[in-house]
Parts: structure tokens; C-alpha cells; sequence
């Protein structure tokens, strides 16, 4: 038998309370904490980047089980739900971050899972089985890390196992809106030197929005997650470690709402259908809206191998990293967001039934549009855009000292492909309605007997290449009384991204005369052009090249503080823009009647930052308060900037904007008051501007972009209290404080009225029984409650649906249950 240990319970900005743990607060300091942020095992309080760790003691108290719990948790830190696929997250940091989800584009936040770097943002709202970490790494990480991570990276650390003895954990939560969650972790000794550790996880919960027509309701999930690790000590130094994982994720799509009617702008894609007839609006969270056609599941499935062989030598170690992962992706979304049918309608508006229906979504069209491109009495039929993707990596490292340990060092190389398909086809319905006219005496005839119905059929395949070779030297020079450290850094990459475009796009009016083939209208309403929007195998590619360095100056004022100075530099690889409605800069204007001079094959470049950095780490009162702070300004150079074409549905452009600044201060403060009390406060401020962008031609147009979810302040308060220790348990209480100011929606100025966040604040509060002797183990539980004032927040906005000005997707109101834990 085995009684859990205490763990490390303190973290940047933060500590958390095991379910098992006996009191911390009985010891007269902070626990030390340990991270991997420098790809080597140190203290985070000698660790020069601004960073937040979240134990696992802590990621049990905050209720965090996979990243997108996170989100207001870490100041400096916004990760939302891309509105099409619950299972996407996007994720910035200081303001960093991708607005849109795309195969042929890269996050800017590199995400990886013990060491392994997940190319797709497409997952990453998964739950994982058993974390033992997150570490959240703020700023540039351009020479370890490598590309694509302007704004940061975050590290998933999972639990290995051992061979010390048997361990069994068992968590069981229940809470509202059906909410059940079993997690089991066995870590089973095979021998003196191999063990194996199992995970399996099952999670479901009904979504907050009801239904009320066709199909299923808005974001219930239904999660299962599977991991096996293999640890062999095959000698005293060389160890070899492997994991396999995998997750099926079943869930329905949340749904926009919508706020404000449309104010027509003429000649717009946006406008081309009567669209809000049936829709409803509210500024508050509504509980209930409805579909026209069936709402469909979603699926996410994914599947990964790791494996780790790392041998110790007398100086040095040698680690390879190599895995692979792959993904398959269905997701379905309906963003018609009105009301269900009434008695006697028809979703297919055949010309028999109702003409006043207004549809945005992929599912079976039957009708006169239908069968024109289909065949007589053929349907268009439902269709499920799918993304499948295989990724593969091989990493080196090689770290050790020199100059009895004046040098500490880390050199590697790195390798890295992948190829995804994302297949949104065949030819389907996209959006219908009645025509939208402006004809004295003439518009409601017109709507009334004319239907206009939009199809779509889209493939895009790529395949990316990525090289690199780095390292990073820290070097403690024999004077000051060795209080001085120097860290140079620096990296080599090579990429290389292709990628081919097949697209359909076809728009059909129904009249009473038969079918007509309007498709002209998306093209400036030129008849001799309407195919402007189809593509027929049309390929692109790109190479970039790209070194980056960062300098380190670190200085012990005394054993407990530490400042540091830092420059460092990050690239984001360029790519492509599957929305982008031209297929080159030749066809001149877009569909929003600009001419941007290029299109979805001339691509877009990459992405450089130049970031510095003033930090301290500071522990004081005999180590009972721990202050980490820093303030930094970072350069962005061909800036990536995303945008929707206004009076379009979907059509966007991405374009490097020029130059933009970027401001700020954080700082994390944790404080152990008692014995009994630990507080904890994390601040971020945030500045930006984009200081240079020129349209194609050659006006500035700096005043037309802004920095996308960079909220000015945010902020996390907390305060953990114990109640009563005693030698049958404790009991503890847990309250904090999550703090958002208002935050950009978008990248254009000129959307931020419609498409602005309003800051929000979320109280979550936790009470635990813990350490309670049970069946030769320990017994816990937890009653916990998230969002416990029912604020209502606003997780996304958008501006462009045909029905509204301003739509939201609302964030989870009250969520309440308990926890029962065992462990052995």
C-alpha cells in the first residue's frame, strides 16, 4: 500500500490544495516548484520567462481538466471556442493568437504534450486523462521552441509511471445539466525497472442552450480518453519511456444568438437573402432557440504515439523525442440561429411550400436549386466538413555542463511534417432564403416568389515541412561571486508549405419560371464572370528561412532574488488563406468591391517579433511571500492579421499589416499569510497598436486594424482558507476571482462597435474534506460551484451573418456539483 505524498503546491501566481494533501500551511514557507519550460528540470523561481504553473494540486482545485479551463484563469491569457467547432480553441497570449481555424494556417501559440509539438489547434479542447502540469510560457519562445510561437507556448506534462509501488486513483463527479465524470489512473510495477501506468476518462454534460427544434441541443459533449504509459529503466542511465493516447469526442456545436438586427449594405454577399424574419433577439443569454433542419453531432477522434529514450552520460544527457499523431475531425454547425418550423413548413422550399425560410447550414436541400446542378428529383445532400490530419516529429537534444558547470547548455535538432485534407464537399447547400430586393413596389413580390439558394463544395490538401537546429548556452562567469548569468540562445529553421484549392460556389435563384443560374452576383454582377469564386486545382506554395536569437542577463541579488534582462526574437510561419474568395491578386476587386492586389495562391508571409523583457522573482518573509513580476515591449514586423470581407458570410483576408507595438506589465503574488491562509493575486496590462499597415495602394491603413482579444487589464484574485485540521481530515475552502476587461472581437477598427467583448468578472468557489484514512487509502470530496453569481459574459463575437449586426456565443452560466475522490 502506498499513501500519497505531499506534492508541490505552490505555483506562479498560484498555489492549489491536493485532494490528499495534509495542510501546507503548517510549514513556515513556500514549497519550491519545478518546471520544464527550458526543456530541463529547474526551479521556476530560476527560470527567466514570465510563466504560469499550474500543479496538479491546483488543476484539481480550479476544476481544470483539459486547456480550455484555463482560459480566465491566467491574466495575459484568452482562449475561446471557434465558433464552427467546439473543438477548436483559439488561444492568445498577450494578444497574440489566430481568429480563424485553418489547415493551411498555423496558431501563433505553440501547444505541445510532453515535448511533442500538436500542429492542428483542431483538439485542443479535449480532455486529458491525467495531467500533472500545465505551464503557460508568456512571450516570444523563438530558439527552444521555434516557430510559431509568437505570442508563447503551453506545456501539457502528464504523470509517469513508477515503479515505488502500486498507486489506484479513482474521481467520480456529478453535477448540474446532467454533468457525470469518472477518471481512473493504475500505475502497475511490472518489475524493478518497468511499469506501466493506465488512464481512462469518460465525461458528459447537456449544453446551457435547449433545442427547440430538430435534433440535438446545443453543446451537450459526450468525451472519452484513453492513455497507456510504458516506463524501462533499462539501465542506471539510459530509460525509456512511451506513451499512447487516445480520444473520442462526441458534441453538438454551441449556437450563436443574436443581438442586433442587419443594416443592409447594398450589393452585399451578406445581403443577398431576406434573413430575419424568423430570427430572434436578445442583449441576454437566451436558454432556448432553435433550428430549421436537423442539428447533427460533431466528432472529434484523435490518436497519438510518443516515444522517449534519454541516456545519461558522466557530463551529459542525450534525449530523442519522436512521435507521431493523427486526427479526424466531423463537424457540423447551423448558424441560422432562428426559430423552428411551424406546422405545415418545409425546410426544402420546393416552390410548394414556404418561401420565407432563411437557412445557414450544410444539411439536405431538395428543390429547384437542387435539382439543376443534381439531376431531376436528386437532393443536395447533408454534409459534414471533415479535416484529417497525420503529423510526425523527431526531436534531438543534447544537454549538459562544461567549465565544472560555469556552462550549462542545450543544443538539438528538430524535424517535423505533416499532411491534412480538408474536405467540404461534395456540393451542398450553404445558405438560402427569399431574395433581398430594394425595388419600389416591387421588393415584397419579388421576396415572395423568388428564393435565392448559395451551394458550396470546397477540398483543400497541404503538406508542411519544418526543419531547425538550436541551442541555448548560460554561462556564470567566475565574478560577482558567481551571481551572474548569461544565456545566449539561437535557432535555424527551414520550412516549406504547399498546399492545392479545389472549390465549387454556385448560387441559384428559384422562381416560378424554373432555376436560374445568378452565381454572377457574388462576382461584381458581371454575367460573363460567374465563376470568379471557383477553383479548379489550383496550387500554391511557399519556403521560409528564418534565425532567431535571444540574450539572457540574469543577476542573484541575494539567494531568494533574482532580476533578469532579455531579448528575444520568434517567427510565425506564413501560409494561406482557404476563405480568400480570388484565387490571385489578378482578378481585382473582391467581393467586398476593394482591390487588395493579391489572393489565396500569392499567400501571405511570415510573422517576426522582437520582444525585451525586465523581470524579478522574489521570495521574502523567510519565503512565505513570492513576487514574480516583469514589464516588456515587444515589435511585430509583417504582423498576420486576419479579417472577414464586409457584407460577406465567410470570405476573409489575411494580410501581413505592417508593424505593431505591444506594452506590458504582469506580475504574480502569492502569499502565505497563516497558517491556515494562502492568497494569491495575478495581474496583467496590456497596450497595443498597430503602428504600420498599408493598403494595396500604398495609403496607410493603420487606423483600420486592431490587436484581436488583447483585453487591457485582467486579472485572477484567490484566497485558499483551511476550516479545521484534525486527524480524520481537513477542511478547506477555496474562493477566487477571474477578471476580464473588454477585448476586441475582431481585427478591423471599423467591426469593434458590433463585435467588442464586454469585460466580465467570474467568482468560482470550492469546500473540500481531504486526507480522510478510507479502506487502507485516503478518501476526499469536493462541493464546488463555477460561474457562482450566473454572470453573463460573451465568449466571440461576429458582425457578418445575414440575420445580424452583432451574434454571440455566451459562456457556461452557474455550473455546480462534487467531487469524490479515492486514492491508494
Amino acid at each position: 500500500m502506498k499513501v500519497s505524498k505531499l506534492k508541490s503546491l505552490a505555483a506562479l501566481g498560484g498555489l492549489g490544495l491536493s485532494a490528499f494533501a495534509p495542510s501546507l500551511y503548517a510549514q513556515a514557507a513556500l514549497e519550491e516548484v519545478i518546471v520544464t519550460a527550458q526543456k530541463k528540470a529547474e526551479s521556476l523561481q530560476d527560470t527567466p520567462i514570465s510563466l504560469t504553473a499550474f500543479s496538479e494540486d491546483r488543476l484539481e482545485v480550479e476544476g481544470i481538466s483539459s486547456l480550455g479551463d484555463i482560459g480566465s484563469k491566467v491574466p495575459s491569457l484568452t482562449i475561446e471556442p471557434f465558433p464552427i467547432n467546439n473543438a477548436t480553441l483559439r488561444i492568445f497570449i498577450r494578444g497574440i493568437g489566430i481568429s480563424d481555424a485553418q489547415i493551411t494556417q498555423d496558431p501563433p501559440v505553440g501547444i505541445y504534450v510532453d515535448g511533442v509539438y500538436i500542429a492542428r489547434s483542431t483538439g485542443t479542447a479535449l480532455d486529458v486523462a491525467d495531467l500533472q502540469r500545465i505551464e503557460i510560457l508568456r512571450g516570444p519562445q523563438g530558439t527552444l521552441y521555434g516557430r510559431n510561437t509568437t505570442g508563447g507556448a503551453i506545456n501539457l506534462v502528464t504523470k509517469k509511471p513508477t515503479t515505488e509501488g502500486i498507486e489506484f486513483k479513482q474521481k467520480f463527479t456529478a453535477g448540474n445539466r446532467d454533468l457525470f465524470t469518472s477518471k481512473s489512473t493504475l500505475n502497475l510495477p511490472l518489475s524493478d525497472t518497468i511499469a506501466v501506468k493506465l488512464a481512462a476518462m469518460r465525461t458528459m454534460q447537456d449544453g446551457h442552450i435547449e433545442n427547440t427544434g430538430p435534433g440535438g441541443d446545443f453543446g451537450d459533449r459526450d468525451v472519452e480518453g484513453y492513455r497507456v504509459d510504458l516506463r524501462w529503466d533499462i539501465t542506471e542511465s539510459l530509460a525509456m519511456d512511451f506513451a499512447y493516447d487516445k480520444s473520442d469526442f462526441d458534441y453538438y456545436n454551441t449556437q450563436y444568438q443574436h443581438v442586433r438586427p442587419r443594416t443592409p449594405i447594398a450589393g452585399s454577399q451578406a445581403d443577398l437573402v431576406a434573413a430575419s424574419q424568423k430570427t430572434t433577439y436578445s442583449n441576454s443569454r437566451q436558454k432556448k432557440v432553435g433550428t430549421v433542419t436537423t442539428f447533427e453531432p460533431s466528432t472529434t477522434d484523435i490518436e497519438g504515439y510518443a516515444f522517449t529514450l534519454t541516456k545519461d552520460f558522466e557530463n551529459f544527457q542525450v534525449k530523442y523525442i519522436g512521435a507521431y499523431r493523427e486526427l479526424f475531425d466531423k463537424s457540423y454547425a447551423d448558424l441560422g440561429g432562428g426559430v423552428p418550423l411551424e406546422p405545415g413548413e418545409s425546410p426544402h422550399a420546393d416552390n410548394s411550400e414556404s418561401k420565407d425560410i432563411f437557412r445557414l447550414d450544410s444539411n439536405e436541400y431538395c428543390g429547384q436549386a437542387a435539382e439543376f446542378v443534381m439531376g431531376p428529383g436528386q437532393c443536395l445532400p447533408l454534409v459534414y466538413p471533415k479535416v484529417n490530419q497525420e503529423q510526425y516529429s523527431h526531436e534531438l537534444q543534447i544537454s549538459g555542463d562544461l567549465f565544472e558547470s560555469r556552462v550549462n547548455y542545450i543544443v538539438g535538432a528538430y524535424y517535423f511534417k505533416e499532411e491534412a485534407t480538408e474536405d467540404n464537399g461534395p456540393l451542398h447547400h450553404q445558405l438560402s432564403g427569399p431574395v433581398n430586393v430594394d425595388i419600389p413596389g416591387l421588393s415584397g413580390v419579388i421576396a415572395n416568389n423568388v428564393r435565392a439558394v448559395n451551394m458550396l463544395s470546397q477540398i483543400y490538401d497541404i503538406e508542411n515541412e519544418a526543419a531547425a537546429v538550436f541551442g541555448q548556452f548560460t554561462w556564470t562567469p567566475n565574478i560577482l561571486e558567481d551571481r551572474l548569468h548569461l544565456t545566449f540562445g539561437a535557432r535555424h529553421s527551414e520550412d516549406k508549405r504547399s498546399t492545392v484549392k479545389f472549390q465549387e460556389d454556385i448560387t441559384v435563384a428559384e422562381t416560378t419560371l424554373g432555376p436560374i443560374d445568378v452565381s454572377f452576383v457574388q462576382c461584381g454582377g458581371d454575367p460573363t464572370n460567374g465563376d470568379c469564386r471557383n477553383f479548379n486545382n489550383i496550387p500554391a506554395s511557399q519556403d521560409f528561412s528564418n534565425d532567431s536569437f535571444s540574450f539572457v542577463a540574469e543577476y542573484d541579488l541575494t539567494d531568494d532574488i533574482n532580476i533578469y534582462a532579455k531579448r528575444v526574437e520568434a517567427y510565425k510561419s506564413g501560409g494561406f488563406n482557404t476563405r480568400d474568395p480570388q484565387q490571385d491578386g489578378n482578378q481585382g476587386p473582391a467581393t467586398d468591391g476593394n482591390d487588395y492586389g493579391f489572393g489565396y495562391a500569392d499567400g501571405f508571409d511570415a510573422e517576426y517579433v522582437t520582444s525585451y523583457e525586465l523581470g524579478i522573482k522574489s521570495e521574502l518573509m523567510d519565503r512565505r511571500l513570492r513576487i514574480n513580476a516583469d514589464v516588456f515591449f515587444s515589435e511585430y514586423e509583417d504582423m498576420q492579421l486576419n479579417f472577414i470581407l464586409a457584407g460577406t458570410v465567410a470570405d476573409t483576408k489575411v494580410t501581413n499589416a505592417g508593424e505593431a507595438e505591444m506594452f506590458g506589465f504582469e506580475a504574480d503574488v502569492t502569499f502565505l499569510a497563516t497558517e491556515n491562509l494562502l492568497m494569491m493575486l495575478n495581474y496583467a496590462y496590456l497596450d497595443t497598436e498597430v503602428t504600420k499597415a498599408t493598403d494595396v495602394n500604398g495609403n496607410d491603413a493603420s487606423d483600420e486594424f486592431v490587436f484581436f482579444s488583447a483585453p487591457e487589464h485582467s486579472f485572477t484574485a484567490s484566497a485558499d482558507y483551511t476550516l479545521l485540521q484534525a486527524d480524520w481530515g481537513r477542511t478547506s475552502v477555496n474562493v477566487s476571482v477571474n477578471y476580464m476587461d473588454e477585448r476586441n472581437g475582431g481585427s478591423r477598427a471599423e467591426n469593434v462597435k458590433n463585435t467588442q467583448l464586454r469585460q466580465y468578472e467570474l467568482v468560482n468557489a470550492r469546500l473540500s474534506l481531504t486526507d480522510v484514512p478510507f479502506a487502507g487509502g485516503r478518501l476526499a470530496a469536493g462541493l464546488w460551484a463555477k460561474n457562482l453569481l450566473d454572470e453573463e459574459y460573451e465568449l466571440t463575437a461576429v458582425d457578418n451573418l445575414p440575420q445580424a449586426d452583432r451574434s454571440v456565443i455566451w459562456g457556461e452560466p452557474r455550473t455546480y456539483g462534487i467531487d469524490i475522490f479515492y486514492e491508494y
